[in-house]
């Protein structure tokens, strides 16, 4: 079912500069080309590298055992890129250590396009994280990466709904019971608002988020559920002129 792929839900929300991890005893501090991670947007460019730094402040009584550093981009629920680099480091109780590693993203343009929400994370030996911090990050992808592909996939299913939806309610197919023809258009508005949202981060004007999905999503959603509840019964018919001139040649 074409509605099916329409349900996607973004659970991404956009933090502080500085994101901590154990109760708030571990805080990482990240820059990208000297421009600290949370002010302004990351920019992510495939055709030349980046220098990042990290900071990992340790306010614990325990030792921080760091083996990785992960950059990923995340929206809708869907990671779509993420970098690990290999950064073994411990990190004494109550004390800071800083690292510096280069960055070449160099398939990021096949990967992602637009404004995405980015976490930077230091993961430990166990492949959990230890503290992360996230921001806007401004990918200067292709149309055709994965995530231009997966926004042109979700139009193709949303306009797949409505000429469905409108398809059955030009041929009265539509089933006689409203609540079912609002959720017959329902896959639809919510394709509509996905599709709004999408728009919007490949343009660079909004990245996705719940405060950005949630108006476009649930009004389109509504909106579309409306108009099905209140589109006629597949039994009613106007009667035409051709029928008011049958009953006078009757009687």
């Amino acid at each position: 079912m074409a509605g099916a792929g329409l349900l996607l839900w973004c659970g991404i929300m956009l933090l502080p500069s500085a994101a901590s991890a154990q109760g708030g005893s571990v805080i990482l501090e990240a820059d990208v080309d000297g421009r600290p991670v949370g002010v302004g947007n990351l920019v992510l460019d495939p055709s030349r590298s980046a220098k990042v730094s990290i900071t990992v402040r340790n306010n614990t009584s325990t030792v921080q055992r760091v083996k990785t550093v992960r950059i990923s981009g995340t929206a809708l629920a869907l990671t779509f890129f993420a970098y690990d680099t290999t950064v073994p480091f411990e990190v004494p109780a109550n004390s800071s250590e800083t690292r510096s590693f280069p960055l070449e993203p160099t398939d990021l343009g096949s990967q992602a396009i637009g404004l995405l929400p980015v976490t930077v994370e230091v993961v430990d030996t166990q492949r959990e994280s230890i503290a992360s911090v996230e921001t806007t990050g401004d990918i200067r992808g292709s149309l055709w990466s994965v995530y231009g592909a997966f926004g042109l996939g979700v139009l193709v299913l949303t306009a797949l709904s409505w000429a469905g939806a409108l398809i059955a309610l030009a041929r009265r197919r539509l089933p006689a019971n409203r609540w079912q023809r609002a959720m017959r258009f329902l896959p639809a508005g919510i394709g509509t608002g996905l599709i709004a949202v999408i728009s919007l981060s490949v343009l660079r004007l909004v990245a996705p988020s719940p405060t950005a999905e949630i108006p476009f999503i649930v009004g389109a959603a509504a909106a579309a559920f409306v108009l099905g509840y209140v589109t006629p019964h597949p039994g009613e018919r106007q009667p035409s002129s051709v029928d008011a001139e049958t009953v006078r040649f009757r009687l």
